[in-house]
């Protein structure tokens, strides 16, 4: 494309095989005198910050008149990428001064809509390309194997063609080519001929469906538009299963209600039954203390015999009067010390009375005091 468009050196791919930025540079500058002369590219790329200056001036220039977008960073390469890069505005250039060669004659704005490209033929290409590239690249591999088996079979070959050829078994072989292509065709012809009826039942088929199709929903469109006899006496029951559902459910939480009151004042009888045991407890533990108080004091007054007068009677009438021990009663009532009798059952504790269940009776009368 550099020869046709005119460059005056001769350019290889080997130029690039190392970073040539001096090449690169000047081909770039050709270019862009070539689509603008009187463009002012500075040439200077001695340094490091010139050649970046040069190729930003480059990009932007191709990007701005050319619509043509650049990778300065493969640019700046100066290898093979950048070669793809200038390939680039190397072909705008080609293909313009193509289409200027084949009309020339013609006017000035047929000429300006020539410059457009189709894309889809583009990318077709492309496609096509990199096909044939894949294909090139699998023939050289099966070309490369077959001539690694060069050795073995230049002897075969060589015997082949120096055996005297025989023209009954060539024609023999003829025959037998000619005869499996003959039935070959015949097979291909059989099968056209079959795809043909298949199709046409195929075809009878397709029509019997269709007209079973529309026969069925004309049928669903019939039975939609008739309402059901029993469909007055349906609506009807499902009502009343309505109304008794909702009875249903009203009285299903009714009674969960009231179970639940139920349990309620059940816990709550349980916990004044155990708060009336614990208060009985209470009071037996008392009791216990204050007979064994009194039990304590009538021991002393019987072994100090000074100290009792006669007159106070004698053991007797000390037995006489304390408390009795009434008949255990389960349940019985109970008095206080207001001149009421106290009755209770006494649960629990170490002593054997009280194992027993004995039930203790309290008068308001008070203890032997001693004198």
């Amino acid at each position: 494309m550099m020869r046709a468009l005119g460059y005056p050196r001769l350019i290889s791919m080997e130029n690039f095989r190392t970073p040539n930025f001096t090449l690169v540079a000047e081909i770039l500058i050709w270019l862009v005198k070539r689509y603008e002369p009187q463009m002012d590219i500075p040439s200077d790329v001695d340094t490091e910050t010139d050649r970046i200056f040069f190729i930003k001036a480059v990009a932007q220039f191709m990007a701005t008149k050319a619509h043509i977008k650049v990778n300065t960073k493969r640019l700046y390469q100066a290898d093979g990428y950048a070669v793809k890069e200038m390939l680039k505005i190397t072909s705008v250039l080609y293909s313009a001064m193509k289409t200027k060669e084949m009309a020339s004659g013609d006017k000035v704005e047929e000429d300006n809509s020539k410059f457009k490209f189709d894309l889809g033929s583009k990318i077709a290409d492309l496609k096509a390309a990199r096909q044939l590239a894949s294909e090139i690249t699998s023939k050289g591999a099966s070309l490369y194997d077959l001539l690694g088996k060069e050795v073995d079979l230049r002897e075969m070959r060589t015997a082949a063609i120096s055996r005297p050829l025989e023209i009954n078994e060539t024609e023999k072989a003829l025959r037998a080519a000619i005869k499996e292509v003959l039935e070959s065709v015949d097979k291909t012809k059989d099968m056209l001929n079959n795809v043909s009826s298949d199709e046409t039942s195929l075809e009878s088929k397709m029509e019997k469906k269709k007209q079973e199709l529309e026969r069925n929903q004309k049928r669903l469109q019939t039975l939609q538009s008739v309402r059901p006899a029993f469909m007055d006496e349906y609506e009807k029951i499902e009502e009343d299963l309505q109304k008794q559902y909702e009875t249903y459910v009203e009285k299903f939480r009714n009674l969960s209600f009231l179970e639940q009151q139920l349990e309620d004042y059940h816990r709550l009888e349980q916990e004044r039954f155990e708060e009336t045991e614990n208060t009985l407890r209470m009071m037996q533990h008392k009791l216990r203390e204050e007979e064994r108080r009194l039990m304590r004091s009538g021991a002393k007054d019987e072994d100090s015999d000074i100290d009792i007068p006669e007159d106070e009677g004698s053991d007797s009438d000390m037995e006489d009067r304390r408390p009795s021990k009434p008949r255990p009663t389960r349940n019985g009532p109970m008095t206080g010390r207001g001149g009421a009798r106290l009755v209770g059952n006494m649960q629990g504790g170490d002593s054997e009375e009280v194992s027993k269940g004995v039930t203790m009776t309290m008068t308001s009368t008070p203890p032997p005091q001693k004198k």
